[in-house]
C-alpha cells in the first residue's frame, strides 16, 4: 500500500483555504497513491472555538474528502470539527476511494486545552479494512493512552493524526515509537508545522515506523510530503519472530 503523509501549515479557522492548499498539494502527488494522512483538524486548526468552523456529515469538507477520494482511486484521512446532534466531535474521518466513509470520535479529548468541556468524547474504537490492511486511527492526545490502543484486534496499521505542539515533540517521537513496537504494527504519525493563532509553534515530525520500531519515514521539520510503499509481510514475519503479542494481557475499558 503506498501512503502520503502531508505534512502542512494550517489556515486558522479558515476551510476554504485550507481545502485549496490541501488540494494543491495533493495534485502534486503520482496516481498511484493508496492513501493520503492529514493532520487533525486540518480544515481549521486546533480550535476551541468549533462554533466557527464546524460542518456536518454532507458539508463542503466531507464533500471534499470525497471527491478526491473518488477522483485519486485512493483513501483519505483526516479529522475535521464534526457538528451533530448539538454536539462537536473531533471527528476522523477514513474516507475509501468509493466515497464510503468511517470515522473515529476522539475519545481523549485534551484537558490541558480544555477541550473535554466544548467537544463530546467518543466511545468506540474503529478498526476497518482496506487493501487487505487491518486498520487503527487515533487521534493526537489518544497517544498517551496506550491502553486504549492496545492491538487485541490484530491489526496492521495504527495511525495518528495530531496538532502536536513543538515543546512535547519528545513525547510525540517516543511514544509513536512505543506504539509501534508494544502492538507490532507499522505507525504512522502525521503533524502540522506553523504557529496557531494562540501562538502555539508545531515542528511536524510526520514520520512512519515499522513493526519492530525502526523508522521508515524520518521525522521532518519542514512542510513536506512523506511518500512510501508499505510490506504488508512485514507484520506476520515479524509477529512470527516475535511472538509478543500472544502474552498480552486480557482487559476491559469501561467509560
Amino acid at each position: 500500500m503506498k501512503v502520503a503523509l502531508i505534512q502542512s501549515a494550517l489556515v486558522w479557522e479558515n476551510p476554504q483555504e485550507n481545502r485549496r492548499v490541501f488540494t494543491e498539494k495533493i495534485a502534486a502527488l503520482a496516481l498511484d497513491i493508496d492513501l493520503i494522512v492529514l493532520p487533525e483538524m486540518f480544515s481549521s486548526g486546533f480550535t476551541m472555538n468549533p462554533a466557527a468552523v464546524a460542518e456536518t456529515m454532507t458539508g463542503k469538507t466531507v464533500l471534499w474528502m470525497q471527491k478526491t477520494a473518488k477522483s485519486r482511486h485512493c483513501a483519505i484521512t483526516g479529522s475535521l470539527v464534526i457538528t451533530e446532534n448539538g454536539n462537536f466531535y473531533n471527528r476522523l474521518l477514513f474516507v475509501f476511494p468509493s466515497g464510503e466513509i468511517q470515522f473515529y470520535d476522539k475519545r481523549h479529548l485534551f484537558t490541558l486545552a480544555g477541550e473535554e468541556k466544548i467537544y463530546t468524547p467518543g466511545k468506540q474504537k474503529l478498526i476497518l479494512e482496506y487493501m487487505g490492511w487491518k486498520i487503527c486511527l487515533l487521534v493526537c492526545y489518544d497517544l498517551r493512552f496506550p491502553v486504549f490502543s492496545r492491538n487485541i484486534e490484530n491489526y496492521d496499521l495504527l495511525i495518528y493524526v495530531a496538532n502536536w505542539p513543538e515543546p512535547r515533540i519528545l513525547a510525540w517521537d517516543s511514544l509513536l515509537r512505543a506504539r509501534a513496537i508494544e502492538n507490532l504494527c507499522y505507525t504512522i504519525g502525521v503533524n502540522r508545522i506553523g504557529k496557531d493563532q494562540n501562538g502555539m509553534v508545531y515542528n511536524g515530525h510526520s514520520q512512519l515506523i515499522g513493526p519492530t520500531g525502526d523508522y521508515v519515514l524520518t521525522p521532518l521539520e519542514t512542510e513536506t510530503t512523506l511518500v512510501t510503499t508499505l510490506q504488508q509481510n512485514q507484520v506476520p514475519q515479524t509477529r512470527q519472530r516475535f511472538n509478543f503479542l500472544n502474552d498480552r494481557d486480557v482487559f476491559e475499558i469501561k467509560d
